[in-house]
């Protein structure tokens, strides 16, 4: 049994970190959207998370004698299936609804994350105070599906497959805290980028058919997602993983919701509604709730 320890002040500080720069993510993939179609607009954010995680290893000396064992196959097409739901429903989920509305809903995973705990990682149980919190955070995301009802049917599309997305996300959170320790890191990424990538390309090149406008916009965009959410972030978050309890962890990532909400408003030009407002304030504090 892997015996993970709770979140002292270094991995909560970390914690924080990605936490700002995945609440700005929906974001980014947003303003990308406009001039990529969703699956082009993932495999290339991989290719370039690929690239970054592939100097990260040459310059650790991690590729040195690294070889894939027959053992780890199996690991590394769940966590490759898993991730290429999750970022294709991700990307399709964000080009049907709002940038504000996409952080708040698929910030649920958190979450999401202490629910899967409680049955998949051994001691992390489902308190009274965590029951809570999914309860408030879960109350939240209804009223803003039942406010959408009313709005845009597209949207509302959207936020029930960022849910999904969120759901999915979870579940490879919870499925990488039980593997990261048996594998080494930069074969997990590696298996990601690559073959997330393959599956991208081919999927795009038959389904896709719109042209890929070439902006700063666009660059900015596959950059941010890139170097900073398929590169650092993915890095940083293993060693979390590593380290600390998945439920603890996902208590500092309360405020992914709160600055996904305020930077889809500030860089996307959102309004923020008063039921964007309180779904996101119940996710946080839902989140909150769940924490150790």
């Amino acid at each position: 049994m892997i015996d993970r320890r709770d979140v002292d002040l270094r991995g909560a500080l970390l914690a924080l970190l990605l936490s700002l720069f995945w609440g700005g993510n929906p974001v980014a993939i947003k303003l990308g959207l406009q001039d990529a179609p969703p699956l082009r607009l993932a495999w290339m954010r991989f290719v370039v998370g690929g690239v970054v995680i592939t100097i990260w290893a040459l310059v650790t000396g991690r590729l040195a004698g690294l070889r894939l064992q027959r053992a780890e196959i199996k690991p590394l097409l769940v966590v490759t299936v898993l991730f290429v739901a999750q970022i294709a429903s991700m990307n399709v989920g964000t080009a049907l609804t709002s940038a504000a509305h996409a952080a708040v809903v698929l910030n649920l995973y958190a979450v999401h994350t202490v629910l899967l705990s409680h049955f998949r990682i051994p001691g992390d149980r489902l308190t009274m105070r965590r029951l809570l919190g999914v309860l408030v955070a879960y109350g939240g995301i209804v009223l803003l599906f039942m406010r959408q009802a009313d709005s845009s049917a597209s949207s509302l599309l959207g936020d029930a497959i960022m849910f999904v997305s969120g759901f999915v996300l979870a579940e490879r959170t919870v499925y990488l805290a039980r593997v990261v320790r048996q594998l080494d890191p930069v074969k997990l990424l590696l298996a990601q980028a690559t073959l997330g990538s393959a599956v991208f390309i081919v999927a795009s090149t038959f389904t896709e058919s719109a042209p890929t406008i070439w902006t700063s916009r666009l660059v900015l965009s596959l950059l941010y997602q890139g170097v900073l959410i398929a590169g650092f972030n993915f890095i940083a978050n293993l060693w979390l993983l590593g380290r600390y309890r998945p439920s603890g962890l996902a208590g500092f990532f309360l405020t992914q919701p709160i600055f996904g909400v305020a930077i889809a408003a500030l860089i996307a030009g959102d309004r923020l509604t008063s039921d964007i407002l309180i779904a996101c304030v119940a996710v946080a504090v839902g989140i909150g709730l769940t924490a150790r």
